[in-house]
Formats: structure tokens, sequence, C-alpha cells
């Protein structure tokens, strides 16, 4: 294992309570374990022991035994956003996806399909195009993020200009996959299969099956959001090239070729067999589940040291939707105990999870994994894990999962993206002393761009669920829901987080009964005031679960709810003296000010690195000089109440500290930009 491995040379219930639980408070910290990490050879910190029989021992077979849901997320098109800070930031990517021309994007498929290229160039950084000397092995990948962002986006607004757009680039590929023989479509060359094939060192492409699941999802959402039908036409000439190409392969062949990073590939290739009953493509999508992986999930055992983080999410989104179309036990056990212990051992205040794009220590050795690199919390995998909580909550509706959504949502997705710009981040570092880093409008165009402006296109799609008793309001965001079914509409007005309340107004309503199921937060210290109509009521719900108010509702009904926030301190659990504050679900983040920042150390090709680089560390070719040496302040008190030393200081979320050395303006870290901060403190 490198320092800082790249993406490159990267080859259970919930307990109880809130997922929150995984960090020790500051004021009930354990002692400090040994800095050393345990031996990655032994069991120390495993949950299970190694069964005599694999779980994944032979051959995979698929049979289909589909599992309903226990609940639903309403269809985003019933769903629309209202004034706000993720209203603003589905308009900022709205904007910078209107700006990326369709010819560019389709500059490579064209070139590598010896179809007409037109006057357009293409992007550069990772969709460089091939030109004997520098081209991009990935190039084509942020072709399909851009899809499937497109569709999210006319799911989403119904915006017809995207639709337009995307369903341009559909057609203009579906000619570059008939030039290339009707089934294989890349942006580039076929000879990267024999490459891959040969598995001889060196010469090994780097992660085409990733590239080419990007494509093949951007058509299966264009198909299945936006209604367009030659997208699936494509999709399935995709799908039978990958499964031909797979077939011809002996089973440890594949599981070799599947130590080179090859995304969620089973995930479509699962999906799609789920939407036309076709069950070629889910014995497809068996060749490509890695069994060194799920084997050791399976039996509950952290192995996942030394693992390429976001090379591995989507292989476990992958088994969850296995898991749904087959009843698999075995699939089920592995999306259900890592979802477990990444979010509880393996998980930052943020909820952001990878360091370097990897796990680099034992599990809940955290302080540790800081140190280890700069480059923490890759924003592909917090887009990733998201979507495996909404699997795993439609399997089991704990409002448990909502805690985690909500806080990395608030804090790891929000204050990822650049206002106005649109521009995303590679890493949200956590490093004492870093600062926020983005894309370029055209020389980047990392994974985490394409995560990025699929992410910031589907912002509504999980406020609300459902099941046969009513709805779930999961997130407090200002926003419509219009259940037609139903003849139910409701309206979401709140300024939350900034405001620790929501109301819901009932616009329309059949006089039926029905549940509304109100999450209440697992912070909060004790149950919410609720108002019915003005009344207030006499019982609530307990933090951590849900307040229900059943009855037929009739247009004007209106509910209040009061979430009063509180400061509170979480510790890393191998170094009860490193702590974060947070306000409610807030994370609260020190400004640390701005000195030696400029455009270039904020916006650039080598951003994703020099963001977080030391003020000491060397800089890359043509990077900016590195910014002064910064001393991040350390803080010593008396108590253990935190009101005691750190006050409300003017503006809503907005605190500082007192008799500190040095004292610090604490804010919520999705609203520091172009500054450098610090999450984690010393405090004794």
């Amino acid at each position: 294992m490198t320092k800082n491995p790249s993406r490159r040379r990267f080859g259970s219930a919930l307990a109880g309570a809130t997922l929150a639980a995984r960090h020790l408070s500051a004021q009930q910290a354990a002692p400090a374990t040994p800095a050393a990490a345990p031996n990655p050879n032994t069991t120390e910190q495993r949950r299970g022991t190694i069964p005599e029989v694999p779980p994944f021992e032979g051959k995979i077979q698929f049979k289909r035994k589909s599992v309903q849901p226990k609940v639903s997320p309403f269809p985003m098109p019933q769903v629309r956003l209202l004034p706000s800070p993720y209203l603003d930031a589905q308009e900022w990517n709205r904007g910078y996806m209107a700006r990326l021309g369709a010819e560019r994007l389709l500059y490579n498929f064209r070139a590598n399909a010896g179809l007409p290229v037109g006057t357009a160039e293409p992007f550069g950084g990772w969709e460089q195009k091939d030109d004997g000397q520098r081209g991009s092995e990935l190039r084509g990948h942020f072709t399909g993020h851009f899809l499937s962002a497109s569709a999210l986006l006319y799911a989403s607004t119904g915006d017809p200009a995207a639709k337009q757009k995307a369903d341009y680039m559909v057609a203009e590929l579906a000619k570059c996959q008939q030039k290339l023989g009707g089934g294989y479509l890349s942006a580039f060359p076929a000879t990267f299969w024999d490459r891959l094939a040969s598995m001889e060192r060196g010469k090994i492409p780097w992660a085409p099956f990733y590239t080419i699941h990007k494509i093949m999802a951007g058509m299966l959402d264009m198909y299945t959001l936006a209604g367009n039908e030659q997208a699936l036409k494509v999709l399935e000439g995709m799908a039978a090239w990958a499964d031909q190409w797979s077939a011809s392969r002996t089973e440890d062949h594949m599981q070799k070729i599947l130590n080179v990073e090859f995304g969620g590939i089973a995930e479509t290739l699962y999906r799609l067999a789920a939407i036309t009953k076709n069950d070629q493509w889910a014995q497809a999508g068996d060749r490509f589940q890695k069994k060194s992986f799920l084997n050791p999930l399976a039996s509950r055992r952290d192995e996942l040291r030394g693992l390429h983080v976001n090379t591995h999410i989507p292989q476990v989104i992958a088994a969850a939707i296995r898991y749904e179309i087959s009843n698999d036990i075995r699939f089920h056990d592995v999306a259900d105990y890592f979802f477990y212990e990444v979010t509880t051992a393996r998980s930052y205040v943020t909820e952001g999870t990878s360091n370097g794009e990897g796990w680099l220590t034992q599990p809940r050795q955290l302080a540790a994994e800081l140190k280890r690199s700069v480059a923490t919390g890759e924003c592909c995998c917090a887009y990733n894990m998201l979507k495996l909580a909404r699997h795993l909550y439609s399997w089991n509706p704990s409002p448990a999962y909502f805690d985690y959504y909500e806080r990395s949502m608030i804090n790891h997705r929000l204050g990822t993206i650049r206002p106005k710009t649109g521009y995303t981040q590679y890493y949200l570092s956590l490093t004492p002393g870093a600062w926020k880093t983005f894309n370029t409008e055209e020389q980047s165009f990392w994974c985490c761009t394409g995560s990025g402006v699929e992410e910031f296109a589907k912002l509504n799609d999980s406020i609300y669920w459902k099941d046969a008793q009513g709805l779930f309001v999961n997130l407090f965001v200002p926003s419509e829901l219009d259940w037609a079914e139903k003849g139910f509409k409701l309206r979401q007005q709140t300024k939350y987080p900034e405001s620790p309340s929501t109301t819901l107004t009932i616009t329309a309503a059949r006089p039926t009964p029905m549940a509304i199921r109100i999450r209440v937060p697992g912070w909060m210290q004790s149950a919410p005031a609720v108002k019915l109509n003005g009344k207030a009521l006499e019982s609530s719900a307990a933090p951590g679960s849900y307040l229900t108010l059943s009855r037929p509702w009739k247009a004007g009904d209106k509910i209040e709810m009061e979430m009063p926030m509180h400061l509170y301190a979480e510790a890393m659990p191998d170094d009860p003296n490193m702590q974060a504050i947070l306000y409610g679900p807030v994370v609260l983040a020190g400004d640390l000010g701005s000195e030696g920042l400029n455009e270039r150390n904020i916006v650039g090709p080598n951003a994703p690195r020099l963001g977080a680089r030391p003020a000491n560390a060397p800089a890359r070719p043509n990077a900016p000089p590195p910014v002064p040496q910064l001393e991040i302040p350390t803080f010593k008190v008396s108590s253990g109440d935190l009101t005691s030393w750190i006050k409300p200081a003017g503006p809503p979320l907005t605190f500082r500290t007192t008799g500190q050395k040095t004292d610090v303006t604490l804010m919520p870290i999705n609203s520091i930009y172009d500054k450098r901060y610090s999450v984690y403190w010393q405090i004794a």
C-alpha cells in the first residue's frame, strides 16, 4: 500500500439507536488505543469468524424471486423543490450541464467509430482524446454520467431542453454503435479488452468496465426516467456484448479480471434484468461478482483495509439489487453488513469515507487514518453510499438510515458544489487547514465531476416515501408533493437546518384516512413539540423514531414540528481528544482565513490533491505555489459543557469559541468556500 494510493493503483441490521452513535461523544470518550494499526492478518476487530465453507463457494446461480420493498420513494416527477439551498444547487448544476456541448461530449465516440467528428474539440482531463501520446483511458465515462444526469434532471424538473439534448446524444451514440457492429459502444478501441484479458503487468488499461458501465447506466436512466426507447435498444446491445465477452472467460480468469476496477456494471445488468424480465442479463451480472470481496462481508467480517473504496461501493449496490430480484439472502447480508461497518467504523463526522481513495487502516482507527493522506472523503463514495442507503431503507424503513442520509446530504453534498459555477469537488478534505477545490469548466471530468452532475440533478428523490398506509417525510427540504393517485398534495416549508422547524400544509386531499409519518431526528435530546392546525399535541415521539399522525386529511390542514438543536461533540474512536463539533445535524468548521489562496489554488486540473496538500509539500509541475504554513488552534476547556466556551455569534448556525489562546469562528462546513478550515480539533 502506497502512502497516497491512486485510483489507478488500486486494482445486520442497524443496531437499535441511530447511526450517529458510531462516534464516541467528547464526554464519553474511551481511552485511546495504540497508534499502531492492528495486524491486518488477525481477526481482531472483525465481527464474524471464517466459515468452513465460504458463502459464495462454487458458481453463482441466478433464480428469479423478487423481494417486495416495504417502502418506496415517490417518483421524482411527483416532487418539486421550492426555493432553498437545494434548489440553488440544482440550478447551478443545471447551468453547468447546459454549458457542456453535446458535440464535444460525442467527439471521442465518433472518433473511435470512424465517423466524422465535426469541428468541435473534445474536453480535456479524464476525457482527453487519443492523440497518440496522452489520451485518457477513461474517456467516455463522463458522457455516460451526463446522460444519467440529464435523465434525472428531466425527471426532477421537467426540463425539455435537457431531454432534447440527451435524446440527440442517444441517437448519435446509436450511430456509433451500429458502425462498431451493433453491440460494443465505447470511446476507446476494442484492443483495450485484449489488454485487459491478458492481465499482463504494465499493459492493463485503466478500468475499461468502469467506463462501459457509466455509458450503460446512462442509457438505462434515459429509458426509465426520460422514456427514450432507443436508449434501451442501445443498452441491450451493450449488455449482449458484455455477456458474450464475460461468458468466453473461465470463472477463474474472470475473478482475476475483477481485480481491475469494474464499477457497477453488475448493478446495471441486474436493473436491466428486472425491467425486461430477461434472466440473461442477471446471469451476465453474476459473472461480475468478486468473491474475494463478497465472502468476508457475507460472513460479517471487515477485510476492507487496502481496498479502493469507490471501486467496491458500486459492487455492494449491485449485491443489494441482486437480493431484490432473487431473494438470495447472501447478497442481503453483503449489503447490510457493509453499510453497517462503513458507517459505524469507517466514516468521518461528515459521513464521508475513504482516504487517498482507499481504506488505509483497520476499522475504528480514524484518527490514524486521517494522518495517512490529505485526500479524505472522496465525493463519489458519499454519492454511492447514499444510493446504497436507499436500498436498505426500502427493506427496513428505520429512521436511522435517514439520520445518516441527512448528515451526509447537509455536510458532504451541499457543501461540495461551488456557488453559481456548478463546479464540484473530488475530495472533501478533513485535514486541518485544508480548503475546498473544484473542477474546471473543460479540463477535469473526474469521476466525482460525473457523480456530481448526477447528485445535484436528483435532490428531490428521497424527501418523501410511501407504503400502503400513507407517506413518510424523511428530509426537511422545501418542496411540494403531488400524490396524484391518492388526490393528495403536500407543501413543506422550512429553513432547516438554519431554523429548527418545518411546516407541512395539506393542499389537496380525499376524505379517507392516511398516515403521515415524520422522522424525528436521532440527534435530538427530547421529543419535538408538534402542533396540528395551531393546537399543540399532547403526545409526540422519541428521537430516532417517527411521529405518526393518521386521520382523514383536508386541504388547509397544517402540521408544525419544532426540533430544538444543541451543541455536541464527536470524538475519534482512537483519539478521544480529537473532536468535531456539531449543532443538530450540522458539522461546524472553523474559519481559518484565506491567506495564500487564490483562484488557481481553488479551481484547476490539479485541484483535487492540491486543495488538501500540506503547506510544506512539494508542488506539482505547473501547480500553484504552496500556501503559507498554518498553525491549527487547539482548545483547553475546564468543562464538558460546550456552551461554556462556544457561544452564538450573530448569524444562524454561527458560533465563536471564547477564552482560548486563539479563538475561532465556527460555521457549517457546507457554507465555507475559498477559505481554509478545520473540522477536527485537539480538545483537552
